[in-house]
């Protein structure tokens, strides 16, 4: 009996082991004693993560810009941190702070104005993190704090738009100028451009300027008051840094029994789709073509960057200058923005 069992026993085992799967070999060699055991690396993120602040949403051309950046980064994959600073620069400070604490890839900005970011960008730049600008410059002690920046050349924009004037009035002209948010780079730049442009006019001068903060209520607000002023009569041309505040003076205009676009000529910046129907319409004359779509510029921008690749320091957007003569209802229906 003691045999049987014995037997039975040995089969049970035999059977058992035959169930047994073999262990999968080991591509590594296990550690010999002493010898350090490496860490597994963590696997590289997959996507590319962007932190963006915005000034805001104060102009129609904005709220492109930011549509433009949104999109492209939904069609790339992109892990974008966005923040809205709802035109405060505390706002857009703090959220660049945010950004470097999170350790994103890189971050963009289009700065409110030209100063105040030294400090923030001086951070960005020790934690190794590229900072792209875009729409407007900065001013910093040390230009490599940021990698590059992305927009239009504002001076350029404020010479066309005089250049355009002197030729639609022979070079005499009694002109308001709707000004951007003061200390910002447009408001600087454009009006320097267009400035240095009509000097070479005599007959040209600007005898009313005034910041309408590139707010189409501001800029009808800021007007109004220039038409009630003693030399409100004497105005035969308005330039307004933005179509925004254009269309808000076209209201006021319209109200003080004027007829903008032909007692008034009006030559303005951007080349939203509001200013194109305006021009359409007879009331604007002029608009100089700012690009708001810069999210593809700016995503390749910092792909390259990620890259190490060397980019210039100034990526110009293409841009023209429209007049009533080259706008159609099909050219209003073709805007983007």
């Amino acid at each position: 009996m003691r045999r049987v069992i014995g037997y039975l026993l040995a089969a049970t085992l035999l059977g058992l082991a035959s169930c047994e799967r073999p262990a999968a070999p080991s591509s590594t060699p296990a550690p010999t004693a002493g010898s350090p055991v490496k860490p597994t690396p963590a696997p590289s993120a997959a996507k590319l993560v962007v932190g963006f602040s915005q000034i805001g949403a104060e102009s129609a051309w904005r709220s492109a810009n930011t549509a433009s950046i949104k999109d492209e980064a939904a069609r790339r994959g992109v892990d974008l941190k966005f923040s809205d600073a709802q035109g405060d620069q505390e706002n857009q400070v703090r959220a660049i702070r945010s950004f470097i604490q999170q350790r994103v890839d890189a971050i963009a900005f289009a700065p409110k104005t030209e100063d105040g970011w030294q400090a923030v960008l001086e951070e960005a730049h020790k934690a190794g993190i590229p900072v792209i600008l875009t729409d407007r410059l900065v001013k910093v002690d040390n230009p490599d704090l940021y990698t590059t920046f992305i927009g239009s050349d504002f001076v350029e924009e404020g010479r066309r738009a005089a250049e355009w004037l002197a030729k639609a009035t022979s070079g005499n002209a009694v002109i308001a100028e709707l000004q951007g948010t003061p200390g910002s780079a447009p408001a600087i730049d454009r009006k320097k451009g267009f400035e240095a442009e009509i000097a070479k006019h005599p007959g040209m001068s600007i005898i009313k300027s005034q910041s309408g903060n590139f707010e189409r209520a501001k800029g009808k607000e800021v007007c109004e008051a220039f038409l009630r002023s003693p030399e409100g009569p004497k105005l035969t041309a308005l330039y307004a840094h933005n179509d925004d505040m254009a269309l808000g003076a076209i209201q006021a205009i319209e109200s003080a029994g004027r007829r903008p676009g032909r007692d008034i000529l009006i030559v303005s910046i951007d080349g939203v789709r509001d200013a194109f129907q305006a021009m359409l319409d007879g009331t604007l004359n002029c608009s100089v073509e700012c690009n708001p779509l810069l999210g593809p510029q700016l995503f390749d921008t910092i792909e390259r960057v990620k890259r190490g690749e060397k980019v210039p320091k100034h990526i110009q957007t293409e841009e023209g200058v429209y007049d009533q003569s080259r706008v159609t209802a099909e050219v209003v229906k073709a805007r983007r923005y």
